[in-house]
């Protein structure tokens, strides 16, 4: 079998273009320098930020207590503002505000888990998941938490001479707790407005277009050379190297079924590297893997021992897919509120074109990016993992094929998701990517020449394919002239271009 290492130092001027600062393997370097996968999953959690903020609660508790005692000690003396009060009527205070606080609680999220429960029901059941991760109801929630013990902390202050401290009223305790009833009250009334904004359809797809935007910008920092040209790839050699790991190498079995949510790419790089080995990934985060299944492949097989236990170690499955290292994610949620709405139970024509607009700006931002080849080296420079690389294809098709099959008899949807490919072709930088686009309006056409009536409708339809089409043609044109010794590469030598 050919040695991988001498084929990971073939073709050294490839290997000099594609590590580039510009090239994939920056971004690949980028990703094993993102914010960890714990911290991520630490952020959709309701116990995170409010244990944080009654820690807080504690602290002040014991910073207004340390004061009491030294106030009853006469060591210092309060301003005219604190509220003085004897402990009878301290206590009632103290009881109103604990009482008042946790019914509040209890009453207002049950009362807004039940509205997104119902609104789940036309969003999507992921909504709950992006109500859990909104930092302004864990903010809130951990706010009245904190007040409620801080309330019943400083009940338990006061005394009548018989506790260690003698006879103790805490009138800055007391007064602390009032004031932060006054907070509470007003995070109350933006919590209101925040939850009566947030399952309103506009807002919740633009959060998911953020999602989406933001995990682009995460996993595909790289912009495009402004030439137009994407980084020279090391395709072959990769090539190369996946059939030998793939025909010499050995499965790595997955342990738990589950989506694969995060892979610990810098850890199996060093494992490798340490081992001398290649690793093929067969799945990236967002695919579905089964135990006893291959994980991935590798060569050699003496190294497969150690690879697996670290491989057991550096990836984490769960029932459910995030947006770490998965955007299209994002595109699915999009997709399936847009054909929640274009469904016969809900009608909503302007939800799906909403869906479709933020669709468009999505794929505009990763047009202009490269998406990582799913190499990764070592610090010598050599291939050491290979993932199930990104596919532009991929993406495009995601968004607009389930909307296009629910949706190919409305002219208006037909015509908006026109549109889109359209304003997507403005930021693309490569051929293939409009040709994949181009694709994708010939079947929308083609839909709407069987299913449209109308030959109103179809005209309007063609006319806007039509436009689509010169715009491919001019920007292929402009792409062959930027490349000498290139002939131009018009739109209609394209497959599926009329």
């Amino acid at each position: 079998m050919p040695n991988a290492a001498a084929t990971n130092n073939r073709r050294p001027g490839v290997l000099r273009r594609a590590r580039r600062d510009h090239g994939p393997v920056a971004a690949a370097s980028y990703r094993l320098r993102r914010a960890s996968w714990q911290r991520q999953e630490w952020r959709t959690t309701l116990w995170l930020v409010p244990t944080l903020l009654v820690a807080a609660s504690v602290g002040l508790f014991l910073i207004t207590l340390a004061l009491d005692i030294a106030a009853q000690h006469h060591d210092l003396s309060y301003p005219s503002w604190i509220r003085t009060v004897s402990a009878d009527s301290g206590r009632q205070v103290l009881i109103a505000i604990a009482a008042a606080v946790i019914t509040t609680v209890g009453v207002v999220f049950s009362v807004t888990i039940l509205a997104l429960t119902l609104a789940s029901q036309q969003f999507g059941p992921r909504m709950m998941r992006n109500f859990i991760r909104d930092v302004g109801n864990q903010v809130t929630l951990g706010v009245w938490v904190a007040t409620f013990v801080y309330a019943v902390l400083a009940l338990g202050l006061i005394t009548s001479g018989t506790g260690p401290f003698g006879n103790l009223v805490p009138h800055l305790t007391i007064t602390i707790a009032e004031g932060l009833l006054f907070v509470d009250v007003a995070v109350l009334i933006y919590f209101i407005h925040h939850i009566a904004k947030s399952i309103q359809l506009p807002e919740v797809i633009a959060g998911i277009a953020r999602d989406l935007l933001e995990a682009v910008d995460s996993e595909y920092p790289v912009v495009a050379d402004e030439d137009g040209e994407l980084p020279v790839s090391s395709a072959d050699e990769v090539a190369e190297l996946i059939e030998q790991v793939d025909r010499g190498g050995v499965n790595v079995p997955a342990l738990d079924s589950g989506y694969l949510q995060f892979v610990a790419f810098s850890q199996l790089v060093r494992i490798a590297e340490e081992t001398g080995a290649v690793i093929h990934l067969a799945h990236r985060p967002g695919h579905f893997v089964v135990a006893g299944r291959p994980l991935g492949k590798v060569w050699p097989p003496t190294a497969a021992p150690a690879v697996e236990r670290a491989l057991e170690k550096s990836h984490v499955t769960g029932p459910h897919r995030t947006l770490i290292q998965d955007p299209v994610f994002a595109i699915d949620q999009m997709v399936e509120i847009a054909i929640r709405a274009l469904s016969a139970a809900v009608n909503d024509t302007f939800t799906a074109l909403t869906c479709i607009d933020w669709l468009s700006a999505g794929l505009a931002r990763i047009s202009g990016r490269v998406l990582s080849e799913g190499v990764y080296r070592d610090r010598g420079g050599q291939i050491r993992l290979v993932e199930l690389a990104p596919s532009y294809e991929r993406m495009v098709n995601r968004a607009f094929d389930k909307i296009r099959q629910a949706g190919g008899h409305m002219p208006a949807v037909i015509i908006r998701l026109v549109d889109a490919i359209a304003h997507v072709i403005e930021y693309t930088v490569h051929p293939e990517q409009r040709a994949v686009l181009l694709r994708q309006a010939d079947m929308i056409l083609r839909s709407a020449d069987l299913s449209v009536a109308e030959p109103n409708d179809v005209a309007d339809i063609h006319g806007r394919y039509d436009q689509l089409v010169a715009m491919i043609a001019a920007r292929d044109a402009r792409s062959a002239l930027s490349r000498p010794g290139t002939a131009p590469r018009l739109a209609e030598g394209l497959p599926g271009a009329r």
